[in-house]
């Protein structure tokens, strides 16, 4: 009889578990694209400029060279490690002169999808 109940209660809660686990890291991009955006736009405060495309984000963790050179850059971080979506891919950052653009590819990791695989783009948050 118990078996027959943990086998019912089971067969209710299992259905609304699958698919948790792709949500909450969904919710974890979007809250990592407004927290890189945030290190992003300091980073512009202090140095007048978003770092360039081929900086990347890595201009965050460490101080970047090459051109534009950071005018005031540290003494510590704007980030403490480079950035990876939860689903251990690099977030994608380019650098669009006043704005940039800054995504993650999503579960697969490819450009384009639906449901977990789509693109999570910070401006559309």
């Amino acid at each position: 009889m118990v078996v027959v109940i943990i086998g019912i209660i089971g067969a209710m809660l299992v259905p609304n578990l699958i698919g948790r686990g792709d949500q909450a890291r969904i919710t974890a991009a979007k809250t990592d694209l407004r927290s890189i955006a945030a290190a992003l736009d300091l980073y512009r405060l202090d140095n007048s400029v978003y770092p360039s495309t081929s900086q990347g984000l890595a201009a965050l963790v460490s101080k970047p060279a090459g051109f534009p050179a950071p005018k005031r850059w540290g003494p510590d971080p704007y980030l403490r490690k480079s950035p990876v979506d939860p689903w251990e891919n690099e977030f994608v950052y380019s650098n669009e002169g006043r704005s940039f653009t800054l995504m993650s590819l999503g579960a697969d990791g490819i450009e384009g999808g639906d449901d977990i695989n789509a693109d999570i783009r910070y401006a559309d948050l």
